[in-house]
């Protein structure tokens, strides 16, 4: 398949998925979104076993691209619940994904970005990788990450990060049970190939089996919660506080909030 905004490499049994997007620190755009669920199709269809999912350049990935952010300014109701289904559909792909996923964090995780490094079966991270969910910051509400996120944290430790905005490091993050591993960067991916190694150790058809497993457990919860969260994800696109958070992000000045 050709890809536009990602890279995918096979080596023995493991299959490296690169958002590559450089200059734009791997934003999501939506052209990213289609490009990585078509790369996971294609990969699950495949005979890898492990993937890893990495970053071309500085970043990991910085969240919602810019030019997507202006465009949801204005969008009818209909509009941003597709929007919001399309987010679910990426995010959710990656946590239900059928082979082990290893997310090797070369840079800052921030909004998007850090959802889907988290949501990788293992995630490994460089020690000045940045995670944090900013969406009340622009007057958005995380309702689709915090649907997973509580379920990796507990309550309070997502009340902090969902309600205060804050960007935490890697050790923060590791000592919250949302990274793994610290790694060098110039480690990082021999890190990650090595843990695949081990993973591949054990039979792939036990290693399906299990993530089906796991999937299968979470699946009914999750159905209830994220069908609420993209109602909720696309009913806050219409508020004032929500034009006025892109507006000011984009501007770069302080925001005006009214409450509405």
């Amino acid at each position: 398949m050709n890809y536009k905004t990602i890279q995918i490499a096979y080596d023995g049994g493991v299959a490296t998925i690169t958002l590559n997007r450089p200059d734009k620190r791997n934003a999501i755009s939506f052209e990213l979104i289609d490009d990585l669920l078509r790369a996971l199709d294609e990969v699950a269809k495949s005979d890898a076993i492990v993937v890893i999912l990495t970053g071309a350049g500085k970043a990991f990935s910085s969240g919602m691209d810019l030019e997507n952010l202006k465009a949801l300014v204005g969008r009818t109701a209909e509009e941003n619940l597709q929007d919001s289904q399309t987010m679910v559909q990426m995010f959710r792909s990656l946590y239900e994904f059928p082979l082990v996923t290893i997310a090797a964090v070369n840079g800052p995780a921030i909004a998007g970005g850090t959802g889907l490094a988290l949501l990788c079966d293992f995630t490994l991270a460089v020690p000045e990788a940045k995670f944090g969910y900013t969406e009340v910051r622009i007057g958005f509400v995380p309702a689709i990450v915090s649907t997973f996120l509580l379920r990796q944290v507990g309550e309070k430790h997502a009340r902090d990060l969902l309600l205060t905005g804050r960007i935490i490091g890697a050790e923060e993050a590791m000592r919250m049970g949302l990274v793994n591993e610290i790694v060098a960067p110039e480690q990082l991916l021999a890190r990650a190939r090595e843990l695949a190694g081990t993973l591949m150790e054990n039979s792939p058809g036990s290693l399906r089996a299990t993530k089906k497993l796991l999937s299968d457990h979470a699946r009914s919860e999750l159905d209830t919660q994220i069908g609420a969260a993209v109602r909720e994800n696309a009913a806050v696109r219409l508020t004032a506080d929500f034009r006025e958070g892109i507006s000011s992000f984009l501007e770069k000045r302080k925001p005006v909030w009214s409450g509405k």
